[in-house]
């Protein structure tokens, strides 16, 4: 980021890029980047660089955030750089009124109000997200379950988990033990750990879940996470809480650096092939190491080419056989 005089000079929204975002919202507060016209390419930098306006690396769109979340961080680091700048800093609600006024009228958005809404769509579910994190952008606590996400989907984590880090927000996240085989949720945790975002592995059944600024959560409202509930009653998210806590404390840490260094299957390949020996079945296997019978699966054919099985009765077999050797 700029300093904070270049951005209260030059990087506030001008004319055209306040335009440029009051119709942004106008399109329900997204905008696909193909529909941006050349004339408002360097309104759209300008409104990124200042933050009113975030990317959506998945589906290559922008979406709009509440304007007051930026006032606030911007009127934060004024305040840190000094009486000199503090009468500036008063001024930066006053500059945000006419976008967030905008803001509050847009079409196709609920009023908050204390309870739960449904969102629908997993484009909602990450517009609502980037939301939140500049809405409430002191402490976040994530547990993701579950089947390895998609390398996008992965990126675009990074990128938003990066971000409200360096805003100086605090993270904790949950995982199972799945995310220590796969190297592209080790490299992501690992990356994440250098900005200070802590990272456990819970081996307990969980499901999904966020909560920020411990006032609002966020929740599956379907089995296939296309839909979800944002809570912010009082008593529901201080349960979610007491909750993430509980798992916190039996979560196990892990050094994910190193683990990123290191091999990935050396270990959970020894355990596979211990528990072939004994003659345990796939779904066994995968219930004693605490991971899913795809991540199981995946393992198991590895280990077939591996040692030249063409099924797992004679991979068991060879198993069996060089364990009894």
């Amino acid at each position: 980021m700029t300093d904070t005089a270049t951005l209260l000079t030059a990087a506030l929204p001008d004319p055209a890029a306040r335009a440029l975002y009051l119709a942004i919202l106008r399109e329900g507060g997204r905008v696909r980047a193909a529909e941006v016209g050349a004339e408002d390419t360097a309104a759209l930098r300008r409104l990124v660089e200042f933050g009113p306006v975030v990317p959506q690396l998945v589906d290559s769109s922008y979406g709009a955030v509440d304007p007051r979340g930026v006032a606030e961080r911007i009127g934060t680091e004024i305040r840190k750089a000094g009486a000199r700048l503090l009468a500036e800093a008063d001024q930066v609600p006053e500059l945000m009124r006419e976008l967030a006024h905008a803001y509050d009228a847009a079409p196709q958005r609920e009023p908050i109000r204390s309870g739960t809404r449904i969102i629908i769509g997993k484009a909602e579910i990450r517009h609502e997200l980037e939301q939140l994190t500049h809405t409430y952008p002191h402490e976040s606590l994530t547990a993701q379950p579950g089947a390895t996400r998609p390398a996008d989907v992965l990126a675009e984590s990074l990128v938003r988990t990066r971000g409200y880090l360096e805003r100086g927000g605090v993270m904790r996240s949950l995982v199972e033990p799945a995310a220590k085989l796969d190297p592209t949720t080790v490299r992501l945790a690992a990356e994440v750990a250098r900005f200070g975002c802590t990272t456990r592995v819970l081996a307990a059944p969980f499901k999904r879940f966020l909560v920020f600024d411990r006032s609002v959560a966020i929740i599956p409202a379907a089995s296939d996470y296309t839909s979800a509930a944002v809570v912010d009653d009082p008593t529901t998210v201080a349960f979610v809480v007491d909750t993430v806590e509980t798992f916190w404390q039996q979560a196990e840490g892990v050094n994910w650096a190193a683990l990123s260094a290191g091999s990935f299957d050396t270990p959970v390949h020894g355990q596979i092939i211990r528990l072939l020996a004994q003659g345990l079945t796939q779904r066994a296997i995968a219930s004693r190491l605490g991971l899913s019978e795809r991540t199981v699966a995946g393992h198991i054919a590895r280990l077939r080419e591996l040692h030249d099985a063409e099924t797992l009765f004679q991979l068991g077999w060879q198993m069996r056989g060089a364990r009894d050797a």
